[in-house]
């Protein structure tokens, strides 16, 4: 890096020396000459990442630059360590009801430590894996934070490759967003925390409270409460998963309920203070104020866009509420430069930052034409799971679409009571005109699998007929896709 910046320093000495009148521009330009790009992704979650790579896959000289490893906040600080902690979790719980399976075993432990390290290292071989990726598809990876500093120029502030230059055609912003802290409260990592800080925490809580019950602040109330700790799960909206079904949010609350998860909906978090042994608040639903102490809180109210430092003074970008602004192209107000994945706006979901970076990608390469995202499952993975796509049957009749539902449930599938796994159900929406399925709901074991088939049906636009006329293997929870589909015209079997 020393020799880099000397070089540059040497190289800028002799431009200016013979050049009169250099343009700030144009001197950025001649700089990053031996670092020349087809396109610099801003950027390494699963949209940066992906993107980068999909390029490489187009033959392009690509770039990636991020700060932190490979994966971005999903790989290394969201979805792949929380479902490793939500794992052991799981295990835990099947291991203390053993006996409901005619096994037996005593003396059940755990190490919260190795719990949270476990996790770790998960995180860490799949960071290793996209760095892999990045060597196999000849992408450049430079660490540091990368800020636009002119239309075609990238320069890399902070971080080990800091002071370089990156000459790009095109420019792709997949900076993602963060955690939104609470409001008034210093993020201290073992009494106050957001899912990131609680991602490293090895110390357990005996008691949390989790403000927000949306996916993070289920998942998180499954998991302490798994382990043992007291978990009190407030969310302000008048049901938890507020963007799912009514019926899937009312039978969860019921099943955390019973495995002990104390549950406040329609109800405000206020005068929270740090104490001696951890947090005061006011738990405040109408006029009813109870207060509560507990030893940790975790805030799950959200993300903010994380666009800080990755443009000049210079670079004036559209933005709606902080989010960048992209056309159907995902073509930002200045050309040439892209953006895709969470900086452009809910839903922040990886698997949809993923899809939009590379449909940015193939569009601005001509491999294909792009297209917005419209459709997109949603997974939360407590138990039981939760998984969905389309519309609520609430969205569906505030739009006056004539409907049917069909539902299935699992207490009636063979494979879910062989599994011990019978709570929930499948539930179909589908219109009452040509059986266009408009939306699916699921709650029960592995929901967040069986939600791909419905996922590809709703995608070629099949009706529930053709799911109820393809044969499903026997005996499969998934039978309880085809037993939903069927029931829409009073034809499922089972029930």
């Amino acid at each position: 890096m020393a020799l880099f910046q000397a070089e540059n320093c040497l190289f800028l000495t002799c431009i200016l020396r013979n050049t009169n009148r250099l343009s700030l521009p144009s001197l950025f330009y001649a700089m990053a000459d031996k670092n020349e790009y087809e396109l610099v992704v801003i950027g390494g979650g699963p949209a940066g990442y992906a993107g980068a790579i999909r390029a490489g896959q187009l033959g392009k000289k690509v770039a990636c630059v991020e700060m932190d490893r490979p994966g971005g906040t999903c790989l290394n600080w969201g979805c792949i360590p929380s479902k490793a902690l939500l794992k052991s979790a799981e295990l835990y719980q099947k291991m203390l009801h053993a006996a409901d399976f005619g096994l037996s075993a005593e003396n059940i432990s755990f190490d919260f430590e190795k719990v949270v390290s476990r996790s770790r290292n998960v995180a860490d071989q799949m960071a290793k894996g996209i760095e892999f990726l990045f060597r196999k598809n000849k992408v450049d990876h430079f660490r540091g934070q990368g800020q636009v500093t002119v239309p075609g120029m990238v320069e890399i502030k902070d971080g080990s490759d800091k002071g370089k230059f990156l000459k790009a055609k095109n420019i792709l912003l997949a900076t993602g967003c963060k955690m939104r802290p609470f409001p008034g409260l210093e993020l201290d990592g073992e009494k106050v925390m957001t899912s990131r800080e609680a991602l490293a925490n090895t110390k357990q809580p005996e008691s949390i409270l989790i403000v927000g019950a949306g996916a993070i602040g289920v998942e998180f109330a499954y998991f302490y409460n798994a382990l043992g700790s007291k978990v009190t799960l407030v969310e302000v909206i008048d049901q938890v998963l507020p963007v799912e079904d009514q019926e899937v949010a009312k039978l969860l609350a019921r099943s955390f309920k019973k495995q002990g998860v104390q549950i406040h909906v329609g109800t405000k978090v206020e005068n929270v203070k740090v104490t001696e042994k951890g947090v005061s608040a006011d738990l405040v639903k109408g006029d009813k104020v109870t207060p509560i102490e507990v030893n940790a809180v975790l805030s799950a109210i959200g993300v903010v866009p994380n666009l800080e430092g990755a443009l000049s003074n210079k670079i004036k970008l559209n933005e709606d509420q902080g989010y960048l602004t992209v056309d159907d192209n995902y073509s930002t107000n200045i050309e040439g430069i892209y953006a895709a994945g969470d900086i452009i706006g809910p839903p922040w979901l990886a698997h949809v930052a993923t899809y939009e970076a590379l449909q940015a990608v193939n569009g601005m390469f001509g491999a294909g034409t792009p297209k917005r995202v419209t459709l997109f499952p949603g997974c939360t993975y407590c138990l039981p799971q939760v998984a969905s796509i389309g519309k609520t049957e609430q969205a569906v009749k505030e739009s006056g679409v004539a409907y049917k539902i069909g539902k299935f449930p699992f207490a009636a599938s063979g494979k879910a009571i062989a599994s011990n796994a019978p709570e929930g159900f499948v539930k179909v929406i589908s219109s009452e005109d040509d059986g266009e399925i408009l939306g699916v709901h699921i709650i029960g074991a592995d929901a967040t699998e069986l939600i791909a088939e419905y996922a590809l049906a709703m995608h070629l636009e099949a009706t529930p007929l053709e799911i109820h006329q393809t044969i499903h293997a026997h005996p499969t929870l998934s039978e309880a896709l085809m037993e939903a589909a069927a029931d829409i015209h009073n034809e499922a079997i089972h029930i």
